[in-house]
């Protein structure tokens, strides 16, 4: 039986990694971070955040609370407290979203490609 190496996956992530996965500045996220006691960041020794996977689940529930529905902070800060175990819930689901949307994007734009590949004719 041949030998597999074994999958590693990351189990922290940096500041930087975290803005970038969500299209923020890293600003941003340490704002966050004071501000919503929700989210429980280890540090480092030398006091550098490091995100888990769950945190970026919360940050990426916190985005689209505040940047997408236009929820105030206090507002997103309540409803999370109100409903902590649905967060990763509510994370996931936002997460399918985004990808279908994606998804349609692609298509519509392969439509369009198509489209006007047709008229060329």
């Amino acid at each position: 039986m041949p030998y597999k190496e074994p999958k590693i996956e990351k189990v922290f992530f940096s500041i930087s990694e975290v803005a970038e996965m969500l299209g923020v500045s890293t600003s941003l996220i340490r704002f966050w971070d004071k501000e919503f006691t929700i989210i429980k960041l280890q540090k480092n020794k030398k006091g550098n955040r490091m995100f888990t996977k769950e945190n970026i689940q919360q940050l990426k529930v916190i985005y689209h609370l505040v940047k997408e529905k236009g929820m105030t902070l206090k507002g997103a800060e309540a409803l999370l407290m109100k409903n902590k175990d649905g967060t990763a819930k509510t994370g996931e689901v936002v997460e399918r979203l985004i990808h279908i949307r994606q998804q349609l994007a692609d298509i519509q734009k392969e439509l369009e490609d198509a489209e006007s590949e047709g008229h060329k004719d």
